[in-house]
């Protein structure tokens, strides 16, 4: 694609086998799949939360539907960021339930009847600037509605839904929609909570009101983690802002903390689940650990403190901390007469794990290590590209995407981008 495009998953189980991995994957260059739940930051401070498939019908859950956990789950991680205020914009397949109450008329829709009733709760709890869904195949623009109550609360911005067609039907409806965007973080809040003049009540409220707190549908298998991904490329996805000045960047950049796990997470510091006997120093961002089952008795793991699921998610203080200690590492394997091979693998993983592997200097060389994984990779059909000299790993691969990434102690890096499946122990 010629500019980066991100897509919701299969709404259906026919579709799903289009989908490599279900929790999120690139489908081809500049086309990632965002996975089943959770939030987009672009680099100016866009927010784009995400819901894929339709509403689970009964349990177990199928492959292409969410549950009431998925929505409970992707609101609980928005909620409890500090200061919340709204998402830019939510992106759903199915229409919320009740979305035309007090608003202007669908069509032939009937809003009471089709949609989503959890999608309802989502749009209400996360209070999106921009909602989009599609699933009903046709345009339909709802008028402004308010995010709070009138004389009982402060003034809020307002949320507006759009509805958009199937793309190229022979009715010749909108499947299309274009428009510039400020982020919500860098607008002046006097101008962000100005209402319309053809603003309505909130449609969700009685919906809110009347929502059963009973069970839950929950699938079977594993319930994947809510995604949190970070543009970090400043050229991308950029728009034009609506008063033609750079208002996203005229506030210095706030250092975001990074997502919450969901579950048990086997190497936040902080989690009970850590083996801390395993730890070997602790820093101010990283930390480094004798890996569980390591191929050589200095098998060790550089680990970020907090959650963060790849290379490419970090931000700059705790990339310079990663830094320092392959510096240390370096040093430390040099003066026993090893040199070592790091590798990531950006799969099926839910935090960031360095793994660093010392070699005797002795044995082999950079490039007898490097001509040992072209080899392998060549001999199970795995492209793996060297990437040219200074450049870094954020500039190839894309937020979210998956990949398989080696380095050498001589700043030498190969790459894979992941489009389909991949050997879980390859690296090893």
């Amino acid at each position: 694609a010629p500019i980066p495009t991100y897509v919701l998953g299969a709404n259906d189980e026919d579709t799903v086998r289009y989908f490599p991995d279900v929790s999120g994957c690139e489908l081809a260059e500049n086309i990632t799949y965002l996975g089943r739940r959770g939030v987009f930051s672009g680099t100016s401070g866009l927010q784009i939360a995400y819901l894929s498939g339709t509403e689970a019908q009964h349990e177990p859950a199928l492959t292409s539907a969410f549950t009431a956990k998925d929505a409970a789950e992707l609101t609980a991680s928005l909620l409890s960021a500090p200061g919340f205020r709204g998402v830019d914009i939510l992106l759903t397949s199915p229409w919320p339930r009740d979305v035309a109450r007090f608003g202007n008329s669908p069509g032939e829709i009937d809003t009471k009847k089709c949609g989503s009733a959890l999608i309802s709760n989502l749009a209400a709890s996360l209070k999106p600037r921009y909602h989009f869904a599609a699933l009903e195949k046709t345009y339909y623009e709802r008028v402004p509605y308010r995010n709070h109550t009138v004389l009982q609360e402060a003034p809020q911005h307002v949320s507006r839904f759009i509805a958009l067609a199937d793309v190229g039907n022979t009715s010749k409806k909108k499947y299309l929609y274009a428009f510039s965007i400020v982020p919500m973080s860098s607008m002046d809040p006097a101008e962000l909570v100005k209402q319309p003049q053809d603003v309505t009540e909130n449609p969700y409220r009685k919906l809110q009101k009347e929502a059963p707190k009973g069970r839950t549908l929950v699938s079977a298998e594993e319930e994947p983690a809510c995604q949190f991904f970070f543009d970090l490329n400043k050229n991308q996805g950029k728009k034009r802002p609506s008063d033609g000045k750079e208002r996203g960047n005229s506030q210095p950049k706030q250092a975001k903390k990074p997502p919450q796990p969901t579950g048990p997470c086997w190497f936040c510091l902080a989690s009970p689940e850590v083996e801390k006997h395993l730890v070997v120093s602790i820093g101010t961002h990283c930390y480094l650990a004798l890996a569980k089952g390591g191929l050589l008795p200095d098998h060790v793991l550089i680990l970020p403190i907090g959650h963060y699921q790849s290379v490419v998610d970090l931000s700059a203080e705790v990339v310079e901390e990663v830094t320092k200690y392959k510096c240390a590492l370096k040093d430390f394997f040099r003066s026993q007469g090893k040199r070592y091979v790091l590798f990531e693998r950006n799969y099926k993983s839910q935090h960031l794990q360095l793994q660093v592997i010392p070699l005797p200097l002795n044995l082999c060389t950079a490039e007898d290590i490097k001509e040992a994984f072209i080899t392998q990779a060549r001999e199970q059909q795995i492209e793996l590209l060297e990437l040219p000299e200074h450049s870094d790993i954020q500039q190839v691969a894309q937020p979210g995407a998956p990949y398989f990434y080696v380095e050498l102690d001589t700043g030498e890096k190969l790459f894979h981008r992941i489009r389909k499946s991949f050997p879980l122990q390859f690296g090893r």
